[in-house]
């Protein structure tokens, strides 16, 4: 069974079970307000309940990458990296934009916070993420659903958006694929988890925390 986290939004937040190949067993979406450090696991531990599991039945965890708000993602990192390695599972990164799109089939594109007036914007069929400013984003993009957190949505003016709630199952398929030929995992992917531009300084620490420990000079 994978175990998937979904955290980049600020707001928005998705758990997934999984079977090995990626079928979602269960996919719990939620709108928080800034609690995510409370709320994700006792909400896992109830998720896996609710199915008949529990964390012992996990065999891999895979966990959203970003780009996104630093303090989700800091929270699935860290909970995923802890449950993996207290559970001795493979742990697998995942880009989170592309999970977003895959979970909302009908969405144009998927947008996330960069900053108070910017957002990372990924449109679907594109490979590249960009960097848009609230009153910049393209004509385009307003006039076909996306995806994105409630808070960005109204921040952004997007009344045709959806929230990212069921995101975490697309992680999950995504990991599946790569438990094939990756069935140890691949811890390097958390090297560079790519946090909300809030600041150089706050972006450099954020990366410096998943390096190993003995290659970090910074403090």
């Amino acid at each position: 069974m994978i175990v998937a986290l979904e955290t980049s939004s600020s707001t928005d937040l998705s758990l997934a079970i999984a079977r090995r190949d990626g079928v979602p067993v269960a996919v719990e979406g939620w709108t928080s307000d800034r609690r995510q450090a409370h709320e994700t696991l006792p909400r896992l531990l109830a998720l896996l309940q609710r199915n008949g599991m529990g964390l012992s039945d996990a065999t891999a965890v895979a966990v959203g990458l970003g780009p996104g708000s630093f303090t989700g993602l800091r929270v699935g990192l860290s909970l995923a990296k802890g449950l993996a390695m207290a559970l001795d599972l493979p742990l697998l990164g995942v880009p989170s934009l592309p999970s977003w799109l895959a979970s909302v089939p009908a969405a144009r594109g998927a947008l996330v916070r960069a900053g108070a007036r910017e957002a990372y914007l990924l449109i679907r069929g594109e490979s590249e993420t960009r960097i848009v400013d609230r009153d910049a984003l393209p004509a385009d993009a307003r006039q076909h659903p996306l995806v994105a957190p409630a808070e960005l949505a109204e921040a952004f003016d997007l009344p045709r958006s959806e929230r990212p709630v069921g995101a975490a199952a697309a992680v999950a398929a995504v990991a599946a694929v790569r438990l094939e030929s990756e069935p140890d995992g691949a811890l390097p992917c958390l090297d560079n988890p790519q946090y909300a531009t809030f600041g150089e300084d706050l972006v450099a620490w954020g990366r410096a925390v998943w390096k190993d420990p003995g290659s970090v000079d910074e403090g």
